[in-house]
């Protein structure tokens, strides 16, 4: 029984992996882009969560609706001056800028809010859950955040298939060169994916606030879980995503049930193997971003 709670306490973390593994598959199948400040920006989002939320004196909950609208725009800003810019000027560009950014955020959260942790207080539905048996239970919260990756995949899967604008972010994904020539401005294109990645990663961060604590350090660590889960999922692969998220989620907590110490190193262990046998991932650019 032990074994089975960890196996479903690690598939719904791997829910909360994969909200935060989508944008950076986004980002990367559309532009080639690896954001070094993903985790960073996640964590912005919760803290700017617990902000708003007092001042407005509304629940932490309805401030979801100006959070992902708001970073969706900084997104889109975002790669349209500063990601662009570097683009232009090399893949490497792009790596130390988003290393700049990360580094400029997490001080600038430090001299905000010190070091000290934060969570969003959601009330008592964070102790309450779904009990099977003695052994057995699932937490209301985590399958709310696993239901709304689901969510958020199927959305954006939903919206590269059946939108114009959609289709055009795949176009340009495929082919830019080609793209352009049809009149497509790629620019436009790589600014709307990045203002979807940034509304994802926003949601993940606000969800993990939720979850555990933060602080102004814990983005590295976010943007770690969610490169492993892209791996291993398959890079270009939006539902391999959730498939990474999902065997990273259970490989930790199988390997914390065997001893709490085992629990974050298990996860790596895991995403070595796939490396090491099968470095396309789980689903192997089959469905692509």
């Amino acid at each position: 029984m032990i074994w089975a709670n960890a196996l479903i306490q690690g598939i719904l973390l791997g829910g909360l992996y994969a909200l935060f593994a989508c944008g950076l598959s986004l980002l990367y199948g559309v532009m080639g882009v690896i954001n070094l400040a993903h985790g960073d920006m996640a964590v912005v989002a919760a803290y700017a969560t617990i902000i708003i939320a007092p001042l407005l004196g509304v629940p932490p909950i309805l401030v979801v609706a100006l959070v992902v609208p708001g970073f969706f725009v900084a997104g889109y800003l975002g790669q349209r001056t500063l990601i662009q810019a570097s683009l232009d000027r090399g893949p490497l560009t792009t790596l130390i800028v988003s290393f700049g950014l990360s580094v400029i955020i997490q001080n600038v959260l430090l001299e905000v809010s010190s070091a000290d942790s934060h969570s969003i207080d959601i009330g008592s539905i964070v102790a309450q859950s779904i009990t099977i048996n003695s052994q057995i239970s699932i937490p209301w919260l985590s399958l709310a955040i696993f239901l709304l990756a689901i969510a958020v995949l199927a959305g954006l899967a939903w919206f590269l298939g059946h939108t114009t604008t959609g289709r055009l972010i795949r176009a340009v994904a495929d082919d830019r060169e080609a793209a352009q020539l049809a009149g497509t401005r790629y620019r436009h294109v790589f600014g709307i994916a990045a203002g979807f990645a940034a509304a994802t990663v926003a949601l993940a961060g606000v969800a993990f606030g939720m979850y555990s604590s933060f602080d102004p350090s814990a983005g590295p660590v976010r943007l770690l879980f969610a490169f492993e889960a892209v791996v291993i999922g398959g890079i270009g692969s939006l539902w391999g995503t959730l498939a990474g998220g999902i065997v990273l989620g259970v490989a930790q907590a199988l390997g914390a049930a065997l001893d709490p110490s085992l629990g974050i190193l298990t996860g790596n262990l895991v995403f070595l193997a796939v490396l090491a046998v099968r470095p396309q991932g789980i689903a192997g650019g089959l469905v692509r971003a």
